[in-house]
Parts: C-alpha cells; sequence; structure tokens
C-alpha cells in the first residue's frame, strides 16, 4: 500500500469521533510499573488533554522520601513535555477503600493546567468500584495560580 493510499485510510468521515480513552483501565496498567519498594503503595494515573492526547504515569519512590514523585505529575509533566497545557480529565488508580484523593502537590499541579478548574474531572478509583469523582475547583477551591504574578504596578 502506498503512502498516500494509507493516509486516506486513516482519514475518519467528517463529524467523526474517536473513542474515549477508557482512563481506567491505562491507570491501572500505569500503575502495575509503579516503583514504589518502600511504601508499597502502588499509585497509576491517566489522563487526556481537551485535544484527546492521552498521557499516563506511576509513582516513582527514592530512599529519599522528598524525592519521590507521584503518578499524578509523572503523567502531567508528560503532557507538558509533549507541548500540551490543557488537562481535561485525570483518573488515579489505587488499592484502597476509599479512594485516596490526590495530594497537594498533585492538586497544584492539576490547576496549572487546568484552564477550567470547574470543569476538569478528577476521579480516584479504587478496589471494584470504589471511586470518588471532584473538579479541580473542588480539590483546590482557592489555589494560587499565575494571575497572582502578574506584575504589581508601580508605586511612585
Amino acid at each position: 500500500m502506498t503512502a498516500q493510499r494509507r493516509a486516506k485510510a486513516s482519514v475518519k468521515p467528517a463529524g467523526a469521533r474517536a473513542a474515549a480513552p477508557d482512563l481506567e483501565a491505562l491507570a491501572r496498567a500505569a500503575q502495575a510499573r509503579a516503583y514504589a519498594p518502600y511504601s508499597k503503595f502502588h499509585v497509576g494515573c491517566a489522563l487526556v488533554t481537551r485535544d484527546g492526547a492521552v498521557f499516563t504515569g506511576a509513582n516513582v519512590e527514592n530512599a529519599s522520601y522528598g524525592l519521590c514523585i507521584c503518578a499524578e505529575r509523572n503523567a502531567l509533566m508528560a503532557m507538558a513535555l509533549a507541548g500540551h497545557r490543557d488537562l481535561a480529565e485525570l483518573v488515579v488508580a489505587t488499592d484502597i477503600a476509599p479512594p485516596a484523593s490526590p495530594c497537594g502537590m498533585c492538586r497544584q499541579t492539576m490547576l496549572e493546567f487546568s484552564p477550567d478548574p470547574a470543569a476538569t474531572r478528577i476521579t480516584a478509583i479504587g478496589p471494584g468500584a470504589a471511586r470518588v469523582s471532584w473538579t479541580v475547583a473542588e480539590l483546590i477551591p482557592a489555589g494560587f495560580t499565575g494571575k497572582q504574578l502578574a506584575p504589581a504596578k508601580r508605586r511612585r
């Protein structure tokens, strides 16, 4: 098959939508790749951007605990490194019920990449049907944003 023919074969009809990614399955798959030799608390994350790009992450621990990085921030950093800045939805998977909510650093990072925090959905899943959902605005209602960093007007 020629390159031109392959390209035509992959074109979707006008108005066709791609199937929504199974963020829960992707978060569980990422969770299986977590590096958590100290806490044994394996966390996976999957997210989708507003234009449909999907990224995953898992927690990675370090003997120097302050150097650990959460699954959510790993996925968000992969998104940012790929040039995206528009988180639409995120799922985080743990093995506890009720499911764990994201930590403060992850909440702040989600806020950084949420164009509309009241519309950006965050879902934590645990074993079985255990799940809790929030918006970013609900998780960090008075979050610090770049708006607070605007240069102050000079005083005379």
